[in-house]
């Protein structure tokens, strides 16, 4: 047991044993020990003599142990559905301004000074809605102004806010009429989605659905329309 403790202390007392320990690993062993008193010098007349095996020990080189660096503190995530919707809504309004569309607040407050309603018709060109609605007043006072255009010929741009703009790109006799409004109500006589290839147009629904645009017909009944064995299971029931 005796040379056992001997050779642990010379080991633990070794400098590069010490200094080969991880960081924070027996932080008891790197502290320096008290700096103890140098021995007197020896008197000129006293003879040399062999050193004791306690002074050949020499002393670990003090050294400040190791600083941890503190891990940075983690930074705040945002919740998905806010990132999504924000970054939804950011974009939205970049394409609204590169498209040239009319700002949503300038188009509320020039709805609401206005003397008609406007409605768009969403149907193909063989129907003139417009001389059908000719001479009609919404709840007496307003005027119904109409335009009409197809799936294919309509941008919806729908604001989580509720906010839209509705943008259109018609031929009338062979002119090419871009316009640009925000419509108080919809009627859908067109069907939304076909097999054939371009014909499906589900998203105009939704983004209607999603920026709740009041529809003359039911804007759900018509997405639930675009797949019949659907409606046909709903009706079983």
């Amino acid at each position: 047991p005796g040379q056992m403790m001997n050779f642990l202390r010379r080991r633990l007392s070794d400098s590069s044993f010490i200094a080969n320990l991880p960081n924070g690993y027996m932080t008891d062993l790197q502290r320096p020990e008290p700096q103890q008193p140098p021995p007197p010098p020896p008197s000129a007349s006293s003879a040399p003599a062999s050193a004791s095996p306690a002074a050949e020990r020499r002393q670990p080189p003090q050294s400040a142990p190791p600083q941890q660096q503190q891990p940075p503190p983690p930074q705040q995530q945002q919740s998905t559905g806010s990132s999504f919707f924000s970054s939804l809504s950011n974009a939205v309004k970049q394409t609204a301004a590169s498209a040239g569309l009319v700002d949503a607040s300038s188009a509320v407050s020039s709805a609401a000074g206005r003397k008609f309603k406007l409605l768009l018709v969403i149907d193909e060109p063989h129907t003139d809605w417009a001389k059908a609605f000719r001479g009609k007043k919404v709840h007496g006072e307003y005027d119904i102004k109409v335009e009409q255009a197809e799936f294919s010929e309509i941008n919806l741009i729908a604001h989580a806010d509720g906010n839209y703009a509705v943008d259109i790109q018609v031929f009338r006799n062979g002119t090419k009429v871009v316009r640009s409004f925000r419509p108080d109500f919809v009627l859908v006589r067109q069907h939304s989605f076909s097999m054939a290839e371009n014909e499906d147009f589900r998203n105009l629904i939704i983004g209607m659905q999603y920026a709740g645009i009041p529809s003359v017909n039911s804007l759900e009944s018509i997405y639930n329309f675009c797949d019949k064995p659907w409606v046909v299971s709903d009706v079983l029931k």
